[in-house]
């Protein structure tokens, strides 16, 4: 996938995709209008999972969140 930058004055946009959630609340997906997607689930909060995750190089400026397996079904398989 592409990332296609967001212009200054484009703010982040979000199309609903799905959810799992009987409520609808959480875990979600979302297609953004900058060619990503945006997930809303559970934040990682297991410190060996958090190590993990920093020795494979995620900074401390992002985080992790685990979503059901589930949830894929919302997201479109590109070529």
């Amino acid at each position: 996938m592409t990332l296609r930058p967001a212009q200054p004055e484009e703010a982040l946009a979000l199309e609903f995709l799905g959810t799992t959630s009987a409520g609808g609340n959480c875990p979600n997906a979302y297609r953004t209008n900058r060619g990503t997607y945006v997930v809303q689930g559970y934040r990682v909060t297991d410190e060996e999972a958090l190590r993990q995750l920093h020795e494979r190089g995620m900074p401390d400026t992002e985080t992790a969140v685990e979503i059901p397996a589930g949830l894929l079904k919302f997201f479109p398989r590109e070529a």
